[in-house]
């Protein structure tokens, strides 16, 4: 996107990702400015990620990415957008970059079956409430998936990886506090 950059990755490790952005910062983005003559960040704001529950959440994610430049305007199908997967994965042009997930292979047993599953995919599109989901988990950098995914996550991290309910906890009634009724 012209702002911000999105990327859907399964790391091999827990530092990998966090490692690669941190190179990204300190040895692309100077060669960028120097390349360019300019100066400072090349990110509209802070790197976020958001842990997900791919068996719930990779495909949506995905068409999110992928359909995030049609929804914006910026072309009129999401094959046309250069910077995109899309193309990859509808079967269009073969990208070396893209490593497929397995979640993207279950589509199909064959790459004809797998392509047309996607396509027929991104032809549904996501629904408000699907898209509201994403955008509140990825800007607020918490974990996407079900309840048992996120507690499992809690116990793994040691860290909440959902908000917490809003509000002050309630009061814990014992049977010293309750009133007389003399």
């Amino acid at each position: 996107m012209p702002t911000h950059l999105h990327l859907l990755v399964s790391p091999s490790d827990d530092i990998g990702l966090g490692r690669t952005m941190q190179w990204v910062g300190r040895h692309y983005v100077p060669y960028f400015n120097g390349k360019y003559q300019r100066a400072g960040t090349l990110w509209q704001s802070r790197y976020k990620a958001t842990v997900i529950d791919s068996s719930n959440y990779f495909l949506q994610c995905s068409q999110y990415i992928e359909l995030n430049p049609v929804r914006s305007g910026l072309v009129l199908s999401a094959e046309a957008y250069p910077w995109s997967s899309y193309a990859h994965h509808a079967g269009l042009r073969s990208d070396p970059v893209i490593h497929d997930h397995p979640i993207f292979w279950a589509l199909g047993n064959t790459p004809f079956e797998r392509e047309a599953a996607y396509r027929a995919l991104a032809e549904q599109g996501l629904s408000e409430r699907e898209l509201a989901v994403l955008r509140e988990a990825t800007r607020k950098g918490w974990a996407l998936g079900s309840e048992q995914f996120k507690l499992l996550l809690t116990k793994q991290a040691n860290r909440r990886v959902s908000p917490a309910r809003r509000g002050r906890p309630p009061k814990a009634h014992s049977a010293t506090n309750k009133p007389s009724t003399d």
